[in-house]
Parts: structure tokens; sequence; C-alpha cells
């Protein structure tokens, strides 16, 4: 709303009166000079109309109230009426109230502030929690049954060749220590052990075999689509490790088939997450490939205990080298022979030839 004319053209005189008679009767020219600057900020501002709202200014107008009105805005003033009454009151002594904590202040609580009791913490929360995923882990509920049940009863003659070889070694150390064995003697169970140990080394080759060929089904059976030679290879290469493991001594074998399952695990794995097997498939690779993992270490430890009281089996190089051997002997006995007998023959037919001189004499 504009004012009329003459009605703001008053308010000016009158305000311009005020703010020269307030400078004439104040001592202090520094006050006069805001008062007259707040004057011609109000009169600009009754001369327009108001548009918008002029937004507060807390700083500059705190600023403004100190410099018109002198004395210290921070000063600390005491109520002495107040003072003096808590003055002429008299402490009251509660000797119930003291004990040995009262006596000092508590470093991580207030005086006087009840406080909730904390409940015991479960410290093995942390560990259930971790039991429980290792539970949900191996639970294997998305794996179809078919395909776990197949799996496991799989693993069986890789851990059983596995508990063998750990027994009979603690047969053979046990008849080093007493003279005898518990169930078998010692050449027994040496003649035992070097029977077993090739079966878990042909197995194993086999078993690295077959999980490469699944990879041929999954490709055939075009899961996660059509993708050729690089799913191929899967299958190609784990028979390809697999098998020249059987030609190497038994410790050598065992450990270049944990690295074979290890590797051709983390490919399974890199599978699944590309798409190329069923989301379950890592998972129940992990668990099949720990536990024949877990049978390799154990047959390595047991092997290790008695390497220094049985006889080294030979492996199927030496027994190829053994066999090569054995026809050089062959083919030299053979040479011999018919060396010999030729020299015989030429050594008749001399002898011949000399009885007929002497006939003919």
């Amino acid at each position: 709303m504009i004012r009329p004319r003459g009605a703001a053209s008053l308010s000016r005189a009158s305000l311009c009166y005020a703010s020269f008679t307030s400078a004439r009767t104040t001592s202090n020219l520094a006050h006069a000079s805001v008062l007259r600057k707040q004057v011609h900020r109000l009169i600009g501002a009754q001369s327009r109309a108001p548009l918008a709202l002029v937004p507060h200014k807390p700083f500059s107008t705190s600023l403004q109230r100190y410099a018109t009105h002198p004395g210290n805005p921070f000063e600390n003033k005491l109520d002495k009426k107040h003072e003096e009454v808590v003055e002429k009151e008299k402490l009251e002594v509660h000797p119930e109230e003291v004990s040995e904590s009262s006596s000092y202040h508590q470093l991580f609580h207030e005086k006087g502030v009840e406080e909730k009791e904390e409940k015991d913490e479960d410290m093995l929360a942390g560990v259930k929690a971790d039991l429980q995923t290792i539970k949900a882990t191996f639970a294997l509920d998305e794996v179809p049954r078919e395909a776990l049940v197949i799996g496991m009863a799989g693993v069986l003659p890789y851990l059983a060749t596995s508990l063998s070889t750990v027994y009979l070694a603690f047969d053979i150390n046990h008849a080093s220590e007493t003279g005898s064995g518990f169930l078998f003697s010692p050449h027994v169970a040496e003649q035992l052990l070097h029977i077993i140990e090739p079966l878990q080394v042909g197995y194993g080759a086999v078993i690295l075999s077959f999980l490469g060929a699944i990879h041929w089904g999954l490709e055939w059976a075009k899961y996660g689509g059509v993708h050729g030679y690089p799913r191929y290879a899967y299958g190609v290469i784990a028979p390809a490790v697999a098998w020249p493991t059987i030609l190497l001594p038994i410790e050598y074998a065992l450990i270049s088939q944990f690295c074979a399952f290890t590797f051709l695990y983390f490919a399974d794995a890199r599978a699944v997450v590309r798409g190329w097997a069923p989301h379950w498939y890592s998972t129940y690779r992990f668990v099949l490939t720990f536990i024949v993992g877990a049978s390799i270490v154990a047959s390595l430890i047991g092997r290790g205990q008695i390497a220094d009281q049985i006889n080294k089996l030979p492996s199927p190089a030496d027994r190829i080298k053994a066999i090569r051997d054995m026809q050089l002997d062959a083919m030299e006995t053979e040479e011999r022979v018919k060396r010999a007998r030729i020299a015989e023959e030429e050594g008749g037919g001399d002898e011949e030839e000399a009885g007929d001189d002497e006939e003919e004499e």
C-alpha cells in the first residue's frame, strides 16, 4: 500500500528533526552519525513500496545495538539478592549417602545420574555368526539331490585310499617301534601301500578328466549360450594335465593333482560368474574339492612319516626304463649267441678242410 505524499513528507520531517535534536543533545559524535544513517535508511524504506521481505541480519543489528548503547554487553551481572539467600542457607548432613564410591568422581560416568545396567554381551556371538555362515554355505540346498549324492559317492574311493595310506603308515611306524605291526606285518603293510598309492593317483586322474568333460556337456546343451573354443578348452586342459601325473613318483603325482584340482575349482568358479554354469555349481565344486584336497594332504603326511622306512615304489617311468634296459640286455645276449654260433660254424668248417687235406696226402 502506498501512503499519501503529505503524510510521507510529514513523517520525514519529524524524523529529521528527531535525529538532529538527538545529535545536538548527545556528546558522542559517533552516536549521532549512527542515528543519522538509521534515519536515512528508514526514509528510504518508507518512500518505496515493499516488494519483498528484507532478510534479517543479526550480526549487523547487534553491532548497531552495541554502538548505540554504551557499556560491556558481555558483562556477567550477579544477582546479589539470590547470593545472599544462598549464603544464609544451612548445609544439611546426609551420612547415609556417604560410601566408598561417593568420595571420588566417576571417570566415565556422571555422578548422581542413574545409568542402565549393560547386559553381558555374548563373547561368542561373532563365532556363532561365522558358524552359521559356514553352515549355510555347506548346506547345498540348491544343488540337485542326484548330483549331490553321486558327487559325494564319487569322492569316497579317493577318501578311502587316503585313509588306508594313513593307517598303513601308522602300522609301519608301530612295527618299527614295537617289532610287530598292529594288524599287518611291516612287509604286508608295505606291499599294500604300494598297491593303494597307484590306485589313488589313477582315480585322481579320472576325476580330473571328468571335471573337464562337464564343460563339453554344458556347451552342447548351450547353457548360457554358445561359446565355442573357450569352453571346449576346459575339457581339453583337464585330462592333458591329469594323465601325465600317473607317470610321476607318488609324492610329485599327489602334489600335481592337488594343484590341478585347485586350478579347476577356480576355473569353474569363474565359469559360474560368466554364466557358463549353474549358480550352485561353484559351491558344489568347493565342497568336493575340499574333501579331495584334504585327502591328498593326509596321504602326503602319512607318506612323509615313513619315507625312510620303506623301499621306494618304482614309478611307471622307472618301470618303462627297466623294461627298455631288459630289452637292450636281451638284444646284447642274443647278439653274443649269434656270434658264438657263427664262430663255431666257421671253426667246424676249417677242421673239415684240414681233415680232407690230410686224407689226400
